[in-house]
């Protein structure tokens, strides 16, 4: 396990080995821009969704280029962490149905958008653990240009399901980087896509010194990931690109023994 290194507000812990130019700097290379949209994550025949008819699809979103994603199953859809930008996100899901909206965790780069978003589809849930919900109502007081997030229609535990379509995603809670953060499992149709929000990111992880932030608690949650999930498995963060977890196992120094 590497050591703790302190980490820049996009919530990665970066190494000099991994020559990271800055905050979130290596975003550029593979973004979409703020409003981007990334289609059908190419992915998917390797350790990813095995339907044809599921797709995921994701958003640059606001000043931290957070990975707003959303998962499509049949006419059923999630986002996850729509971290700004909510209304311009609604004016993409045309004709489907907005099941959940989904926090991994509560900082306001990650919920920034969900008040927006509920706004233009007031039907849709949004759900979070409830160890993050305090700071998630907070996120204006963290940083102005996001809105708090609203009250929650549920709360989010450990081996919860959700279910879009003929896909289904298991809850695993990964707390550390903050106390509530969580990770989306997929099944089904959805086996192989694993949703880590800012637990894990390619050659990197959470940072902790931020309030609620626990590095042994960290490890403990990266370790699940390691031993618990399928090595194929392919990651996908809340910044950043997207890895595998095999890759993750072989290269990342907050994966190793």
């Amino acid at each position: 396990m590497a050591n703790q290194n302190e980490g820049c507000s996009c919530g990665h812990n970066h190494e000099e080995e991994h020559g990271h130019g800055g905050c979130c700097g290596h975003h550029g290379e593979h973004g979409h821009g703020e409003h981007g949209h990334g289609g059908c994550c190419g992915h998917h025949g390797h350790g990813g969704c095995h339907h044809a008819k599921d797709q995921i699809g994701v958003f640059k979103v606001g000043p931290l280029e957070t990975n707003c994603y959303i998962y499509v199953s049949g006419n059923e859809c999630m986002i996850i962490d729509a971290g700004a930008s909510g209304a311009e996100i609604a004016a993409q899901l045309l004709n489907l149905e907005l099941k959940y909206i989904v926090a991994t965790h509560g900082h306001a780069d990650h919920v920034g958008g969900v008040k927006a978003l509920k706004l233009a589809v007031p039907g849709a849930q949004y759900l979070i653990n409830e160890a993050d919900n305090e700071l998630a109502q907070r996120a204006h007081n963290s940083n102005e240009i996001y809105d708090d997030a609203p009250e929650p229609d549920g709360f989010l535990h450990e081996g919860d399901i959700l279910t879009i379509g003929t896909a289904q995603f298991k809850i695993m809670e990964t707390p550390g980087h903050t106390p509530g953060g969580i990770v989306l499992v997929g099944e089904g149709t959805a086996t192989g896509a694993v949703f880590v929000g800012d637990t894990l990111f390619q050659g990197s992880a959470g940072r902790t010194d931020l309030p609620g932030g626990n590095f042994e608690t960290l490890k403990a949650s990266l370790n699940r990931i390691k031993t618990e999930l399928d090595p194929t498995s392919i990651i996908l963060s809340g910044h950043g690109n997207q890895t595998s977890l095999e890759a993750e196992i072989a290269t990342n120094p907050f994966l190793q023994d």
